[in-house]
């Protein structure tokens, strides 16, 4: 178990060290920002002064070393836009994603799961081939098509929610929270179903799929053999194994919507990172690009290493696997 999280803690940094990488090479090829701080008026001696200041007159290797060290403290320098420091801007920000992109989650879980495993047990029936058909629409529609729609149907026509912003938040020291207030709640009802449909209909499909290959198996056969109930067969036998490549699924997509949730919440106006990161890449803030991008991979890298750990911990084929091959 040691060597497996040592294993992947080094593929994590590897891939972090990549991606900083590519995110340092935005600063030597989008723009000057000596340029975007002092203007097109400023003269040689300014410029030169403020290179030297931000160590951008320093070789490359040196200069990335430096954007290293101060980004695994979370610093990547002042927004090109706001003229804020950027780790102030995501802190702003990043409540409100999480928030958004957690809600999502949940939903996707609460009615995919089900949805899954009644279009597996009753597969054939009219509702179960209605939810294949609406589960394909959920798949096929592009997202800020959705969000679209549900503005037009539930703000426009029906006024049931707002189509836009956050509503009330209450600070719990530097983090905000909109849940514990009903305007939050009323704002995040659009926008979470907007971001959770599309993993909502591939939660749904998966966990059919993998229901259907599982009451094939041998072990559930023998299982009936035994005279078990279908109810003890398909949610104590069935349904357990079925969950854990969907855990694995779930688990990735949930960074899927983190990092993604631009267009929900551009449609939205949600004032989320992924707004900031719209609004950046608008403006060629590439400081703000630069650690959208860092911190997107960092949520990847971590969810993806507690994934492992879960699945290992999960499914005893993997321990047997690995001490046979030892």
């Amino acid at each position: 178990m040691l060597a497996f999280v040592l294993r992947r803690m080094a593929q994590a940094v590897l891939v972090m060290v990549s991606v900083a990488f590519i995110a340092f090479m935005l600063f030597q090829y989008v723009g000057d920002p000596v340029v975007f701080l002092l203007g097109q008026d400023a003269t040689p001696e300014q410029i030169r002064n403020l290179r030297a200041d931000l160590g951008l007159d320093q070789p490359v290797v040196v200069q990335f070393w430096h954007f290293l060290v101060n980004a695994a403290r979370g610093e990547f320098g002042i927004s090109l836009r706001q003229g804020a420091k950027v780790s102030r801007l995501i802190a702003e920000r990043l409540p409100a994603t999480v928030e958004l992109a957690m809600v999502a989650a949940v939903l996707a879980l609460l009615l995919g799961i089900p949805m899954g495993v009644y279009a597996a047990l009753k597969r054939g029936t009219f509702v179960s081939q209605l939810l294949m058909t609406v589960s394909l629409l959920g798949v096929s529609l592009p997202t800020f098509l959705i969000g679209i729609l549900l503005i037009l149907v539930f703000a426009v026509n029906l006024g049931w929610f707002p189509s836009f912003g956050r509503g009330d938040v209450v600070q719990l020291g530097w983090w905000s929270s909109g849940l514990l207030t009903a305007k939050g709640w009323h704002h995040i009802v659009l926008p979470a179903l907007t971001l959770a449909i599309f993993q909502l209909t591939l939660i749904m499909r998966l966990v059919r799929a993998e229901m259907l290959e599982v009451l094939r198996t041998d072990y559930i056969k023998f299982a009936r053999a035994r005279g078990l109930t279908n109810r003890a067969v398909h949610f104590g036998h069935a349904l357990k194994n079925t969950l854990v490549p969907v855990m694995t699924i779930t688990g990735l997509q949930l960074g899927g919507l983190i990092a993604f949730a631009i267009i929900t919440e551009t449609v939205f106006q949600w004032p989320g990172m992924g707004l900031l990161f719209i609004q950046a890449v608008t403006f060629a803030d590439v400081p703000v690009m630069a650690a959208y991008l860092c911190l997107i991979a960092l949520i990847f890298v971590v969810i993806n290493l507690v994934v492992d750990l879960l699945y290992f911990a999960v499914d005893p084929r993997l321990r047997i696997e690995r001490a046979g091959a030892h």
